[in-house]
């Protein structure tokens, strides 16, 4: 899984990647194919716009001469000897002449044109030409074919309206940056799952030895008691049959109690468990789990100490449940603690609430620990893994138990300085 992970997310990676590059290829060539098209269809009606003046120059001398109309050879004799431009047209006349060619052609954008003599002099020309750029407009020949008279050119400038070809390809845009937003998310949620697996996958392999190690100790003990049983020297003496078989139930119990937190965090999962609410001095709660943890601190040299303030302790709780809360927030003050265990409790209301506050003076957390405290199965390293007994079953408890009661809990700690849980509760008053 370690070996396959990085390469899984390098391979999702470089395929979106490319999906992106291709997406803006297409995008790029789309805009350069209408591009190319549009340049197409302004010369298609440049040739249209010459032969268009032609066949009007053409009509003028029939009009003018009152000339039946010629062959089609003699026609293109007289244009051959005798087309000109200059003269022959107005600046207005060209410009109708091109502005209906090109709206032929569905090209509604704005131009400017000029048309120029064999000197390159503008012998006709737009208002607003002068300003434009000739070697970016468009030109062509408009003498006839083998023409002996002296050759003019139209040039034409069209502004290009980018918008339109936008316009034209929204609906192609808009499909691709759809797609593309939910490629890049299917991405996104794909690592996160991939994370959020090997994540669990790491869990499961800590809860795993965590449980080995928490069941082979009791395990080992029945087996030594069991095997001391049999033996000869004790299977007569009473007092010793009674010491080992109090040491079987001892054993026994202790691992019911760790197969009984696995089955409760099932049940928290399951949301089965249902509180049996009644109101509760949180003050006497509180002295009570600590009376009982009191040798276990004396064992350490420890100091437990309570500032129990809060003038309203009552609250609405299942007093088992209760009781599991502040016993594990205590228990894990001291297991994480390298050195002389000093525990404090205090507790404080206001507005309604009352705060419980749990702090010590041990290893402390980080930003990271703090952020996974509550997940179930999370335990935070401390070295060797097995230093600090448990499931990490504790906590995720506690805050499940915790906001069941319509409750919050939040932990404020520093690494090497300690840590203080804070618990709110609504009170109930008396």
């Amino acid at each position: 899984m370690k070996k396959i992970f990085p390469i899984i997310v390098v391979l999702i990676t470089l395929s979106v990647v490319g999906i992106l590059f291709i997406q803006m290829s297409w995008i790029k060539n789309a805009f350069k194919l209408k591009h190319e098209e549009f340049q197409r269809e302004v010369e298609t009606s440049m040739k249209q716009t010459k032969e268009a003046i032609t066949n009007a120059f053409y009509v003028k001398f029939i009009s003018d001469s009152h000339t039946v109309i010629l062959d089609e050879a003699t026609k293109q004799f007289y244009l051959k000897n005798n087309f000109i431009v200059e003269g022959s047209f107005s600046k207005e006349e060209i410009h109708d002449i091109i502005e209906k060619i090109l709206r032929q052609n569905n090209i509604k954008d704005s131009f400017q044109f000029e048309v120029t003599n064999i000197f390159h002099n503008a012998v006709i020309q737009s208002d607003g030409f002068p300003n434009v750029d000739e070697r970016s407009a468009f030109g062509i020949d408009l003498a006839p074919e083998d023409a002996l008279r002296s050759h003019e050119w139209l040039f034409l400038s069209i502004s290009e309206d980018k918008s339109a070809i936008i316009r034209e390809m929204l609906w192609m845009i808009i499909a691709s940056v759809v797609f593309t937003s939910i490629i890049v998310l299917a991405f996104a949620v794909t690592v996160r799952t991939l994370f959020n697996q090997k994540k669990i996958s790491e869990i499961k392999s800590d809860f795993i030895n965590n449980m080995t190690h928490e069941l082979k100790t009791p395990l080992a003990t029945i087996s030594l008691a069991i095997d001391a049983l049999t033996n000869e020297k004790v299977i007569h003496d009473a007092d010793k049959i009674k010491i080992y078989s109090s040491m079987i139930k001892e054993e026994n119990k202790r691992m019911n109690k760790q197969v009984e937190k696995i089955l409760q965090a099932a049940r928290l999962e399951k949301e089965e468990i249902r509180l049996n609410l009644v109101k509760l001095d949180a003050h006497q709660v509180i002295n009570k789990v600590a009376d009982n943890l009191a040798l276990q601190v004396q064992e350490k040299n420890g100091t437990l100490t309570l500032h129990l303030k809060a003038p309203n302790p009552v609250i609405e709780a299942d007093e088992v449940h209760f009781s599991n809360i502040i016993f594990n927030l205590l228990d894990n003050a001291m297991k994480y603690s390298d050195k002389t265990p000093h525990i404090e409790v205090e507790t404080l209301s206001s507005g309604g609430v009352i705060s419980i506050k749990v702090k010590d003076n041990g290893i402390g957390m980080s930003k990271e620990t703090q952020s996974r405290i509550f997940e179930k199965f999370y335990r935070a390293h401390t070295g060797n893994i097995h230093n600090v007994k448990g499931f990490g079953l504790g906590l995720s408890y506690v805050k499940a138990i915790v906001e069941a009661h319509n409750g919050k809990i939040k932990v404020e700690s520093t690494p090497g300085k300690g840590s203080t849980f804070t618990i709110l509760l609504p009170a109930t008053g008396k």
